[in-house]
């Protein structure tokens, strides 16, 4: 059930300015994923092994983010950005935007092989982009609603004004660019320890209470399920690193009732009371 509207607690970031409308419309199929955090840790996951497996991706978010000394800090930091870029505000959500611009043009180096690599370069923007847009639709997709072709579409247009503030420029804005973009970028994707000790950091960092650690492990490999078999298959992931059996079931089981459970004092909610809608507006 929805929990009574406590403006004393409202985050400001999501509540004010009173009106002004987000990047995403409230209406958006975007806005409807982003409320399930279940789909959202999932599709997170899948998105994240899918840039480890570039190379340049790689060393830049390994050498330069946090993920090592502090998983559940960079986790709450980047679930953070993406909230805020789906339902802030622009004038809240454009100068963040801005401001993990500029952090990413300090960003730069060579991988272990010597290629050259920055975090501002569009090609690997655009590569990171559309593997958080695939992960989080395919999850939502996968374990919480089915999404059709023409919802999975307006899911990637949805997201084309925050690319291009983010620099990724040409990023797909339908299914078929989507897969042309994945074919093109496989035969650079390519196995490496980190993807499983990434892995290992997710099973095993405290993000879900100590009870539900099994759960989060669980999670865990519900994204490696959503990684693309010739992937899975590249990056070495096998059979062994996906769900067990029975695991589907309990994983779209905790997944659907994620969804229908209203948390008033989230960002879903609070941007909806933003704009004028009831709080549970997301939820009918």
């Amino acid at each position: 059930m929805l929990r009574p509207f406590e403006a004393g607690a409202a985050n400001a970031e999501f509540l004010m300015p009173r009106g002004e409308p987000a990047l995403v419309p409230a209406d958006s199929v975007s806005w409807r994923i982003f409320k399930n955090p279940l789909a959202l840790f999932v599709g997170g996951v899948a998105a994240v092994i899918l840039e480890l497996a570039e190379p340049r991706v790689r060393s830049g978010v390994w050498e330069y983010s946090a993920f090592q000394r502090d998983p559940v800090g960079r986790l709450q930091r980047t679930g953070h950005a993406a909230m805020v870029t789906v339902y802030a505000a622009r004038s809240v959500s454009e100068p963040m935007i801005a401001r993990v611009s500029r952090l990413h043009s300090r960003v730069a180096g060579e991988t272990p092989a010597g290629e050259g690599y920055a975090a501002s370069d569009p090609e690997l923007l655009v590569w990171v982009q559309a593997t958080a847009a695939f992960g989080f639709a395919e999850a939502y997709s996968r374990y919480v609603h089915r999404l059709s072709s023409a919802e999975r579409d307006s899911c990637l247009r949805e997201g084309s004004a925050a690319a291009r503030l983010y620099g990724a420029h040409g990023a797909p804005t339908d299914s078929e660019q989507l897969r042309l973009l994945f074919a093109t970028t496989e035969r650079r994707l390519e196995a490496s320890p980190i993807v499983f000790h990434f892995l290992e950091i997710m099973g095993e960092a405290p993000i879900a209470p100590r009870a539900l650690r099994s759960l989060q492990r669980m999670l865990v490999r519900a994204a490696v399920e959503l990684v693309p078999g010739s992937i899975r298959e590249r990056l070495g992931l096998s059979k062994a690193y996906g769900l067990r059996a029975g695991e589907g079931w309990l994983v779209a089981r905790a997944a659907r009732l994620a969804d229908r459970v209203i948390l008033a004092e989230g960002p879903a909610a609070q941007s909806c009371v933003r704009l004028g809608l009831p709080a549970d507006y997301l939820y009918s």
